[in-house]
């Protein structure tokens, strides 16, 4: 397969493909980011798309049909073929270090969960290339909900190498951070069944990258975007998006809705998500300097999209394990420090978090361990243990008071 693709022996003329060849895109996960965002970026784009997944069924399906369907879902529907597509298992190191060895592009798509998993996977296609002496930069897109999400995957690339490929990574390894704003739900089971590479999504198909972090120029893709000061988007996605999403999911859950749109038609529930989303807004406006116009646009077009009834998004996969979404990083401690940080107090932001210590859906591992938690300990065991605050911190103390405020109204059964 090496001499096929670069069509010499000579490592010199490992610089570029040959002439012919369709560029090629590898993306670690064949889920909903990997087939319902990256796949349609990059077909349209004329690249090949190899998927690395577990998925048996998955993998074996797309092998047999070399493509899928993803519906556009909203004011304007329509449906895309994706063609161009191919899979290979991800236990199986030593083909998916042959597919990167002539990769253009690679991408992960797997989960923050998931992502110490595929280092691996990545390491042992960055060896080869190094050691076949390929000087073609192979930047790594890692699509994971996670600041400095790049910078982890690269240090333990570099970890499972050893020092000996540091230079090599260093100057053909791209470990570029993004932001996935596309909203893409959870098939129904009845569609799953019938077609298991069927896919709804969005509209909005925006991908912006660290362009500070990708080596070499970067392409000219429709839809891929380059951006300077790349953390006040990061901040934006994680920080209002992935905060505002959270609020939404956890107050609809004390209401016992099954829909997020339902949730966000709700005027007390749309109040609490738009005002923490405005007090993150604000602090990022001042850290940034950014245009006030620009972020408040930005909150308005999500609680519009957040709205999408078509999208069908339920509560519990957006509020799906609040271990993480409470972590001491993560959208809830993290953007209340921001907000303090810069003068702000955190009031709603608070209040989504006391929220988010009542949910409990069926099958949600997480949830049920801070139900545990809680139990044994209370409120503040779960703050303690789970986001690392201490009595006495404002946010601790904020919570605490938030939460029984919610405890009062809900166990009433006020709406």
């Amino acid at each position: 397969m090496i001499l096929d693709y670069f069509g010499t022996k000579n490592p010199d003329n490992f610089l570029l493909p040959a002439k012919g060849k369709m560029k090629k895109f590898v993306v670690f996960g064949a889920g909903n980011i990997g087939r319902g965002f990256f796949a349609q970026l990059f077909f349209e784009a004329g690249y090949e798309t190899v998927f690395v997944d577990i998925n048996e069924t998955i993998v074996n399906e797309l092998n047999k049909r070399r493509g899928f369907t993803i519906k556009i879902v909203g004011a304007k529907e329509r449906e895309i073929s994706v063609k161009n597509v191919r899979a290979i298992n991800g236990r199986d190191l030593a083909a998916v270090a042959d597919e990167l060895l002539n990769a253009d592009l690679a991408a992960t798509a797997v989960g923050v969960n998931v992502l110490n998993n595929i280092c691996p996977a990545l390491a042992a296609g960055i060896k080869l290339r190094a050691d076949l002496g390929v000087t073609l930069p192979l930047n790594i897109i890692v699509g994971e909900n996670m600041i400095n999400a790049g910078a982890f995957v690269k240090q333990k690339v570099k970890t499972k190498l050893g020092p000996k490929y540091d230079d090599y990574i260093e100057e053909f390894a791209g470990f570029v951070e993004t932001v996935l704003g596309r909203m893409i739900p959870v098939m129904p089971e009845a569609l799953r069944s019938r077609d298991p590479l069927y896919i709804m999504v969005e509209e909005f198909c925006t991908l912006p990258i660290a362009k500070h972090s990708f080596k070499g120029k970067v392409p000219d893709i429709q839809n891929l975007l380059p951006a300077e000061q790349f953390l006040s988007f990061e901040e934006r996605k994680l920080y209002i998006h992935n905060l505002g999403h959270s609020v939404c999911a956890y107050l609809g859950f004390l209401k016992k809705y099954e829909f997020i749109r339902e949730a966000v038609e709700d005027k007390e529930i749309k109040k609490y998500v738009k005002g923490a989303m405005l007090e993150t807004g604000r602090a990022i406006i001042k850290k940034h300097n950014l245009p006030e116009k620009e972020v408040l646009d930005y909150i308005d077009d999500l609680l519009e999209r957040f709205a999408n009834k078509s999208l069908g998004d339920t509560v519990a996969r957006v509020g799906r394990d609040p271990v993480r979404k409470l972590g001491p990083e993560d959208r809830f401690a993290g953007s209340a420090r921001l907000v303090a940080e810069f003068g702000f107090k955190p009031e709603n932001i608070s209040y989504g978090m006391a929220a988010s210590l009542f949910f409990n859906p069926p099958d949600d591992e997480a949830a049920a361990k801070i139900q545990k938690i809680l139990k044994d300990k209370g409120p503040g065991g779960v703050l303690k243990e789970i986001t690392g605050l201490e009595p006495g911190n404002e946010l601790y103390n904020k919570v605490i008071e938030k939460y029984n405020i919610l405890k009062a109204k809900y166990s009433k059964g006020e709406a």
